[in-house]
């Protein structure tokens, strides 16, 4: 029995042993299946990873459905981008950092539009996103699937180009930003930040320490620590830009669209928020693409760009490298040069107003069109302008002092948030404290006086001319163009115009100089009208650019919304010219144009329709544009003689871009920052900025 006992049990532990080693060799299977499994998931996931964010496949692109009708559709609804390929990755060996260089009418903003999904595409399938369909997108934020969502887009210019105010509010007039009294609409800029911009909102926010975290971050790192508990209304120009960007960032999208993000910076601060787009480029928290215009500077970070040509079409793309060969931009210049312009050229002379590079002034100097003496603006106890004391004639003066003499051409420089537009308010009649304190134009008195009445602000402002981002944000959209020039002779944007039949000749002569950037349906209908040759004004053989010898009943269909952002500062510039006032005032009135466009505007204020620049017949050259006396036979088709600024008027201008700065300016005043109690610091140009050796780093400080 023991041996038989015995027998059974080895019988059954062999078995079992067996059977374990069954076991076993079926758990190994499965780990190792597992283990296959594992590996290719991770791949798929890998794969799915690399998957380009966006990729378009020879697509053509229409803001309608297109008709039967090829003719129709070529004039009403034309393709967009038409074959356009394009492809974005989400990640890559070399991190791809891209940007679209192209004028103020080739289609920037539009190219963004398409990046994010907007637009019909042709065929269908052309267009599509990869990366956002992939678990790692699903895991980070199943919202970012929606390519309106992933793609988020920041622009400056246009109906992207406003202030910071949301929800159902909006600012109701120009000079309330500088009023006290604080509104239940006058939100900060943390509650913009927030998302805490609705009059009623549903329920407190929750607090969340992640997100309090990366506010903190970002606020620090777009230098917004110093005004995060200021009304957004009372943001500057710059600093609205930088709140913008802020609030981009914070949403956390995958790929940030940029357009012209450094338009109306101050130049320390852009280089400080160009160093820090490459940071968030780099760790791709998001990745960047930014748009910019031919005469902006490229960062040295941007790897790859496309280019683009007239009639929204893609001329060139790719390795930064290679496009800028394409365009004839030489090696030693690949880095932080001007987007579509060649290192090799250099300041011409004369100027490119066509004026003398030294020796000559701005013209003679009159009786002061403004005087401040001890200009001190305040909020409580926060002073923004005027915060220092200085020793003037032998006398201890506390504030700004400042004296504007009929004939003198002045440039305001200073970073973004010195007091630049509240100087410019003061003398507008636009701020409130400009009748408190001691300023008197055109050597009026503000306030009555015994025996003498006070000066009403619309006769003031009827002697001046402004354009300003300001009177841009508030301009009512849905006035026709010929409306908007005509609002110079009223005392309102809305008012009736004071018109005669000389003032209607020349708005139509305005109209008729710059209506191929105005009107969009311009097309050359007569070359001896559009094009005139000039070799009884010069040797060149060069052919003028002009305007059409036809009516100007186009400017009446036109709305002020409708118009491009180029053409409606176009508009606001003409606008601001055209009664030939005491005082022209032009606050950033060249920001968002083109390198052509701006230099167009520059001459016509300073010769009008007396002269016009030349070009040469042959693309690419290097030989300078030439300014030229206009033929006499183009005054007579474009209707009366206009002439420039004369001596009798007073220029001032802000600008923090040199080329953006007429020729005929000749003395500068820079601002210090506010708060610092440094006092403002005034110079004076021997000839036009372009010509003046180390001049703009002088006005600004940063001479070596």
């Amino acid at each position: 029995m023991d041996a038989e006992l015995s027998v059974r049990i080895f019988l059954l532990t062999a078995s079992a042993a067996q059977g374990s080693k069954a076991a076993l060799a079926a758990k190994c299977s499965n780990i190792q299946l597992g283990k296959q499994q594992n590996l290719h998931t991770l791949a798929m996931r890998s794969s799915l990873a690399s998957d380009p964010i966006v990729t378009i496949n020879s697509a053509t692109f229409y803001r309608q459905h297109p008709t039967a009708t090829e003719a129709d559709d070529a004039r009403t609804n034309p393709p967009i981008f038409p074959n356009l390929t394009f492809e974005l990755p989400s990640s890559s060996r070399r991190k791809q950092h891209w940007c679209v260089i192209g004028s103020s009418s080739t289609g920037k903003t539009t190219f963004f539009e398409i990046l994010r999904g907007q637009h019909l595409c042709f065929p269908p399938t052309a267009r599509s996103y990869p990366h956002l369909s992939s678990p790692d997108i699903a895991q980070k934020d199943h919202r970012l699937r929606s390519s309106f969502r992933a793609f988020q887009y920041v622009g400056f210019a246009g109906k992207h180009g406003g202030g910071l105010r949301g929800g159902n509010t909006a600012g109701s007039y120009l000079s309330a930003r500088y009023e006290s009294r604080r509104e239940a609409t006058d939100f900060t800029l943390l509650d913009y930040l927030k998302g805490n911009i609705e009059l009623n909102p549903s329920s407190e926010f929750p607090e969340n320490p992640n997100e309090d975290t990366n506010l903190r971050k970002v606020i620090h790192d777009l230098n917004l620590e110093e005004l995060v508990d200021m009304p957004v209304a009372n943001l500057s120009n710059g600093q609205t830009r930088r709140a913008k960007i802020a609030k981009a960032l914070l949403d956390k999208p995958e790929v940030l669209l940029l357009d012209e993000p450094f338009m109306g910076l101050d130049p320390p601060t852009m280089k400080a928020i160009s160093p820090l787009l490459h940071r968030l480029a780099e760790a791709q928290e998001p990745r960047i693409l930014l748009s910019l215009r031919p005469q902006d500077p490229l960062p040295k970070w941007i790897t790859h760009v496309v280019c683009l040509g007239p009639e929204l079409r893609v001329a060139h793309q790719g390795p930064k490298s290679r496009v800028l060969r394409a365009m004839g931009i030489g090696p030693a210049a690949r880095n932080d040069v001007k987007a579509g312009e060649s290192a090799a050229s250099k300041p011409s002379s004369p100027s490119r107003e066509g004026l003398p590079l030294r020796g000559e002034s701005s013209g003679l100097e009159g009786e002061p069109i403004v005087e401040m003496r001890d200009i001190r603006v305040k909020y409580g106890d926060k002073v923004v302008l005027g915060n220092w004391q200085e020793v003037i004639d032998g006398e201890q003066r506390q504030g700004f002092n400042w004296t504007v003499r009929r004939g003198q051409r002045w440039v305001v420089c200073g970073l973004n948030g010195s007091g630049k537009t509240t100087l410019l308010s003061l003398i507008c009649s636009d701020h409130p404290q400009s009748y408190s304190l001691p300023i008197r134009l055109f050597s009026l008195p503000r306030l009555p006086q015994r025996g003498t009445p006070g000066t009403s602000i619309f006769d003031l402002q009827s002697r001046i001319g402004h354009s300003s981002p300001e009177t841009h944000n508030f301009f009512p959209k849905h006035l026709s163009l010929r409306r908007c020039i005509e609002s110079a002779w009223s005392d309102t944007f809305l008012s009736p115009s004071s018109l005669t039949y000389e003032r209607d000749v020349l708005v139509d002569t305005y109209l008729k100089w710059f209506e191929p950037e105005l009107n969009p349906a311009y097309t050359p209908t007569s070359p001896s009208s559009r094009r005139i040759k000039a070799e009884s004004v010069n040797n060149g053989g060069h052919v003028l650019y002009l305007g059409s010898n036809v009516a100007t009943d186009w400017a009446d269909n036109i709305r002020f919304a409708d118009l491009p952002f180029s053409a409606q500062r176009i508009a606001l510039l003409l606008r601001a010219l055209i009664k030939k006032p005491d005082l022209v005032v032009l606050d950033e009135a060249f920001t968002g144009m083109d390198a052509a466009l701006r230099d167009k505007c520059l001459l016509f204020l300073t010769w009008g329709t007396t002269k016009v620049y030349s070009k040469p017949p042959q693309r690419g050259s290097q030989s300078s544009t030439k300014v030229v006396d206009t033929p006499r036979e183009v005054l007579d088709l474009e209707g009366v003689r206009v002439e420039g600024l004369s001596s009798e008027q007073a220029l001032i201008v802000v600008s923090h871009v040199k080329e953006e700065v007429p020729g005929l300016v000749r003395d500068w005043v820079y601002l210090p920052e506010a708060g610092t109690g440094e006092k403002a610091r005034f110079g004076h140009l021997e000839g036009p900025l372009e010509g003046v050796q180390g001049g703009w780093e002088e006005i600004w400080g940063m001479a070596e």
